[in-house]
């Protein structure tokens, strides 16, 4: 089998030391120095999808999920990593899977490519679906994707259905849950949503981003305290998830916790240092800082006493 040296992978991909090492920082990639030919083609990917902006924390979020939801040693790999809108999915055996949310996305380029394309078959569903009856487990698959295709379409009322169907069969499917929630969120019809994002959290208490929807439509609802739990369990559950950091932060400011906030908008910028949400993070740093007389230090090697008569709080 042939093997390149670290070098012969930047020359070939036409990337920096510093890009393959914040990778393997990032862990999206384990650090090596001989690599395979299916390691060029990880890197490639990484780095058509680094090109578009697509955050590292993004990327990695969806690696990990891929890989509880379908089983996968590496989804890089066994499967294709793609952009659907604003989300990344893994296109494999004929369906596209988003595996953050548990559910099945209408692939409409496969449709463009193959007029008349049989429908999607799933790689491996999330697992309330297994816990479904096996004689209704076909059902509600191609339920689940009706749903998704009518959602695409606009077509809300009979996505909101659907999805009920699917929950009167398997009271324990989290997505479905979750797609009801938002369609009810986008309706603004905010009671109905949070009620649906509950059902999702208590469906599957791991489910990071019910807790993340529940904040957000929480925070609609100007129930801030309630809304700043259900932040915090995200992040408890994902430590590295950027969104939910930043709504954190948003939420702590305007309960007047200034420190609290500092804390999520530093997290913030750990995960996405990049782009404009990561500017208006550093504007409200610099914002917390003035206001509350702190400043920023490097952490010292050893124990510095602090000077006598300074008043302001040096956060190392």
């Amino acid at each position: 089998m042939i093997s390149y040296s670290r070098e012969d992978v930047l020359r070939i991909l036409q990337i920096s030391s510093r890009q393959l090492q914040g990778w393997e920082r990032a862990g999206l990639i384990p650090q090596q120095q001989a690599y395979t030919f299916q390691d060029l083609g990880q890197l490639r990917t990484l780095r058509a999808l680094r090109a578009e902006d697509v955050p590292a924390s993004s990327i990695r979020h969806s690696i990990l999920a891929m890989k509880a939801v379908a089983g996968m040693q590496n989804p890089l790999l066994e499967a294709s990593l793609v952009r659907a809108g604003t989300r990344l999915a893994f296109r494999h055996s004929g369906a596209m899977v988003d595996p953050i949310r548990r559910q099945l996305l209408f692939d409409f380029e496969r449709a463009e490519r193959k007029e008349g394309a049989e429908r999607p078959t799933v790689l491996s569903e999330a697992s309330p679906l297994r816990r479904a009856a096996a004689a209704d487990a076909r059902g509600v698959q191609n339920r689940f994707l009706e749903a998704v295709q009518a959602e695409e379409a606009g077509e809300k009322q009979r996505a909101i259905a659907l999805y009920e169907e699917i929950v009167k069969i398997d009271p324990k499917y989290a997505a479905a849950y979750i797609n009801l929630g938002t369609v009810y969120f986008h309706l603004q019809q905010y009671g109905r949503a949070e009620e649906y994002y509950r059902h999702a959290t208590e469906a599957d208490p791991g489910y990071v981003l019910a807790y993340f929807d529940l904040g957000n439509v929480l925070d609609e609802l100007e129930r801030l305290d309630e809304s700043i739990a259900a932040y915090s369990r995200a992040v408890e559950l994902s430590p590295r998830y950027a969104d939910a950091h930043y709504n954190l932060a948003l939420a702590y400011e305007r309960k007047g916790q200034q420190r609290q906030a500092l804390r999520h908008w530093h997290a913030y910028l750990r995960v996405d240092n990049r782009g404009p949400w990561a500017e208006h993070a550093r504007g409200q740093i610099r914002k917390i800082l003035k206001l509350e007389g702190l400043s920023v230090a490097w952490r010292a090697e050893q124990f510095v006493p602090r000077c006598k008569g300074t008043a302001a709080l040096k956060l190392v």
